[in-house]
């Protein structure tokens, strides 16, 4: 095979790969398409859906919808264990909140900008108030209680 039909070749993978939404962490989602799914986030739909962090503003979150996301590493194994308990909880609260991922491997600048220096770290961002972490696997109930009383009930209140 040529170098030439090689890079051809490669190309196109990438391209058919990155146009599914959940197999490439560079594309942009639609709120209609991930609604029950954990979504994959990069540095760009942080700064446009979660906070301008480059802008060095006081903290304001950008979304209508509470949100939790996870920073976690594909080598890291309480990460591998809180994931499932992450979908399943996107599917159960998929009304309520959105859940985000992100790949502290793929993602340095975001991770550093958010001060991430243990693995899983979990961020619960309400959308009135400052953001609160989960450091370390953590069980369903805990995440539960996490959501109902730092996302959630706040919204009651309001």
């Amino acid at each position: 095979m040529t170098l030439q039909r090689l890079i051809l070749t490669s190309i196109l993978l990438i391209t058919v790969i990155c146009l599914s939404p959940a197999a490439c962490p560079y594309s942009h989602t639609d709120g209609q398409q991930t609604e029950g799914k954990v979504i994959p986030m990069n540095n760009e739909l942080f700064i446009q859906q979660i906070f301008d962090y480059p802008s060095g503003q006081v903290w304001k979150f950008k979304g209508s919808k509470p949100a939790v996301i996870d920073f976690y590493a594909t080598w890291c194994g309480p990460c591998r264990q809180v994931a499932p308990i992450l979908n399943e909880l996107a599917q159960e609260y998929k009304d309520q909140i959105t859940i985000y991922k992100v790949d502290t491997d793929q993602e340095r600048k975001l991770a550093a900008a958010m001060g991430i220096r243990s693995l899983p770290t979990i961020v619960f961002i309400p959308v009135n108030g400052q953001p609160q972490l989960i450091v370390g696997a953590a069980d369903k109930a805990t995440l539960q209680k996490a959501i109902e009383e730092v996302l959630l009930q706040p919204l009651s209140h309001q």
